[in-house]
């Protein structure tokens, strides 16, 4: 088998990269798998984990990606400009997305995933544009948040049953 080139195996990590993605939008984190990527890429399960040996490495090569879907959501003019585009972009699938990740990676123990920059960003320009009340704008809304993605799963789950 011939070997394959550095510019191929950039484009196949790129590849799984972004289905990953769509797929942590999509279905969460926790639902994607190794076979989900391989079903929805053609590539094995054996080539995605010699890329990514680890499931956790998905989360630190995206976490800039996902910085940018959720930030870009987020108007940060004001503190009123603030909280109305937050609770507008609960009504969108990638802010939400990104919020259930960083709610399910709260307490998570791994020391590969230290940090999720789209919250620490976010809190981080709420703090430089807007001080002080930015930043309690945004430690209201995020803990809002939580309430609103709690509801959405429990109303979900009684459709569900």
């Amino acid at each position: 088998m011939a070997k394959r080139s550095k510019a191929q195996t950039e484009q196949t990590i790129q590849q799984i990269l972004d289905e990953a993605l769509k797929q942590v939008l999509s279905i969460g984190y926790e639902s994607m798998s190794y076979t989900t990527l391989s079903t929805a890429t053609g590539i094995s399960r054996t080539g995605i984990s010699h890329h990514f040996p680890r499931k956790a490495e998905f989360l630190i090569r995206l976490d800039n990606n996902m910085a940018s879907i959720f930030i870009d959501e987020l108007d940060f003019s004001d503190p009123s400009a603030l909280e109305l585009s937050w609770m507008e972009a609960l009504n969108k699938p990638g802010f939400c997305a990104v919020l259930r990740l960083f709610f399910s990676l709260c307490g998570y123990s791994s020391r590969e995933i230290t940090m999720f920059k789209a919250i620490d960003m976010a809190r981080d320009l709420a703090n430089a544009k807007l001080g002080a009340p930015g930043l309690s704008i945004f430690n209201d809304l995020l803990g809002r948040s939580a309430v609103v993605l709690l509801a959405q799963a429990s109303e979900i789950n009684a459709q569900a049953a």
